[in-house]
This record gives structure tokens, sequence and C-alpha cells, in this order.
């Protein structure tokens, strides 16, 4: 009986992190077959552990970093992939602008595993200084200076970031 819980327990906590997930592990790796993979190991590792767990989420979002950031290591020997512009579970909608969302995704996959991983907690999933550096498993100080070193290589690598981003703010108001 215990173990038909944990099983219902687990296929929830699945069903409700899946799209989530893929879109965190899309955005550390930039291939959505990669990102699909990641998930599936990270979904593993969770089940394995699932009755010992007091944050699942957190757990799952530190594997996928953990296993993305091995992925990055072993990827330096093979030529880089291009993105083909599929964002799981975020379709473009009336407002959206196409041309930040490219050249945010380009700069994006010029930055390091970590930096990547802080930009996208801090910013695409909104968390706290203090959420980021647990689910990194690292200290604040450190989700603070990554935070502004890779706010930092954005703005050298793309500086026409700051234009696209200043209209499409523009556009909003209006």
């Amino acid at each position: 009986m215990n173990e038909d819980r944990a099983r219902a327990g687990f296929a929830e906590f699945v069903r409700a992190e899946n799209a989530k997930s893929t879109r965190f592990a899309y955005l550390l790796t930039g291939d959505r077959q990669h990102a699909e993979d990641l998930v599936q190991v990270a979904l593993a590792r969770v089940a394995i552990r699932w009755e010992r767990l007091d944050d699942p989420g957190a757990y799952l979002r530190r594997v996928l970093y953990t296993q993305a950031a091995s992925w990055w290591r072993w990827r330096r020997a093979r030529p880089p992939e291009q993105l083909d512009g599929f964002v799981p579970d975020r379709p473009a909608g009336p407002g959206v602008d196409t041309d930040l969302r490219v050249v945010l995704r380009a700069a994006l996959a010029r930055l390091t595993v970590r930096q990547r991983a802080v930009l996208v907690l801090r910013y695409y999933e909104d968390r706290t200084e203090a959420e980021t550096a647990e689910l990194l498993g690292c200290r604040v100080g450190t989700v603070k200076s990554q935070t502004r070193h890779a706010l930092g290589r954005l703005r050298t690598l793309a500086p026409e970031l700051a234009e696209l981003v200043g209209q499409a703010r523009q556009e909003v108001t209006k």
C-alpha cells in the first residue's frame, strides 16, 4: 500500500514538473532532444530517491544542472549544434518579439552552464538568490557573482540585446 502511494505521488510529481523541467533543461542545453533526455535521466534519479527526498523539485533541478554541466564538458570535443528555435510549451503569441528571443537564445548559448543556470533560475523562473543557491548547491555570493559576470558577458557578447529590450519595453508601455 505504501509503495502504491509512493508511485502515485511520483506520477503526480512527474505530471506537474515535466513541462517546467523540460523548459529548464532546454534553456541549459539549447538542444530539444538533449533536454528531453536530460529530464528523463533526472527523473530516473529522483525516482530512485523519491521516498527520501524532502524537496524533489529542488533535487530534480540540481540533477538537471549537474548533468547539463557534465554534458557541456563532454560536448567541448564535438562541433557546436545549432538551436532550432524550439522552446517547449512556450508558443509565440501576439506581442512576442521574435528578434529578441532569437538574439537572447544565441547569447545564452555562449555563456557557461553555471552562468546560464543562474540566469534561467533568477530571471526565467523568478527565483530568489537564496533559492537559486540552494538549487545549484552553492553560496548566495556565488549566485550574485555569477549573475553579475553572466550579465556583463551578455552585454559584451550581445550589445544588441539592450536595444531590443528597450524596444520591447516601449511597445509594452504603448
